[in-house]
Formats: structure tokens, sequence, C-alpha cells
């Protein structure tokens, strides 16, 4: 269910939508540091993992640049669409540790590195992440308050994912939750 929805333009469309709505928030804010304007100053990125022919603009990071001589700095808007530096789409991660967590009959390792094109370097360092570095974040201590117990560190981002599909109307939505949820801290079932 969850690699077949990878594979549908419409989920990266809303989530390009939605990284759209989150860069256009930031830039009313105007810049963090000094409080100037802030202009698109957006970048192209390469992805893996998702379905063939995406628009370009779907290809591309939201980022923002501040329009006052002495300071031109970067910000960075929240992105779900992106999870960081890495190369692959954010939600493709997700999935992909959810179904090694869950170890469905044909989510295996080799199953999951060929479906997703990856190699096994990239998902044991995927899988490394979860375990060792991501509990421990700041970004996962902010937002850890805010979901039920049940949600294990330990299988993270599986048990996570997980609860935001049981509670939302399709799995799509779930995922699109929980995205967001990372991105943001927003939302939730």
């Amino acid at each position: 269910m969850l690699p077949e929805l990878l594979q549908k333009s419409s989920l990266f469309s809303l989530l390009h939508r939605i990284d759209t709505d989150l860069a256009n928030q930031c830039r009313e804010r105007g810049c963090p540091f000094c409080g100037g304007p802030l202009h698109q100053a957006k970048y192209q990125r390469k992805p893996r993992g998702g379905p063939e022919g995406l628009p370009e603009e779907y290809l591309v990071r939201q980022s923002l640049c501040c329009g006052r001589e002495n300071c031109r700095r970067r910000s960075l808007p929240v992105s779900c669409l992106f999870m960081g530096r890495r190369v692959y789409w954010a939600g493709i991660i997700l999935v992909v540790m959810a179904l090694r967590q869950n170890r469905p009959e044909s989510a295996g390792t080799g199953e999951l590195m060929r479906m997703f094109g990856m190699t096994r370097k990239t998902l044991f360092r995927w899988i490394s992440y979860f375990r060792e570095a991501f509990p421990s974040s700041a970004q996962w201590q902010k937002l850890r308050g805010r979901v039920h117990s049940s949600i294990r560190d330990s299988e993270l981002p599986g048990d996570l994912l997980r609860y935001f599909i049981r509670y939302a109307d399709s799995a799509e939505a779930g995922l699109v939750g929980c995205l967001r949820f990372l991105a943001t801290g927003l939302g939730g079932p």
C-alpha cells in the first residue's frame, strides 16, 4: 500500500504546495537575523526514489535570502518534501524505514533496495540515524511530548508513521500528516 502511494504524483504535488505555503509564511516573517525582506533563492535538487516525470518545480528546494545589503543571509524554510540534505525524498525515507521495521514478507533489505533504487550502505545509514541520532535530537525532543507514549523511540520513524496513518482518513493523509508534523511540529491525528 505505502510503496504504491509513493509513485503517485498527486502526493508530491500536495507536498510541494505545503512547502510553498511554508516558504511564503517564512518570507512574511522577514529575515530572522535582521528583520529585512526575504527574497526567493531556490535551488535545484535531484531527489531519488519518487515517480518518474515529476514537474521540475517539485525538484526545487525552497530557500530565501535576505534583501538587506549588510545581511544577505539565507533562511531555509522547513520542508515536507526534503529531509535535510538527504538525496531521497522525505516520504521515501519514512516509508522505507517503516517497511524495514515492520519487516513484512515482501520488505526485506534486498527488496527495499530494489524497489527504491538504493544501496545497502544508504539503507543502513538511515537505520543508524533513526536508531542513534534522531531519538536524542533536539527536533525529536521538541516533538516527543506531542505524540502518544505508545510510540517507542527505538521504533522511529515506523511507529510514528503508523500512528498518523491509524488516525487519518487514508494512508496518504497519514503520510502527509507525519511529514508535516516532523517538519513543523504542527498537526497530528
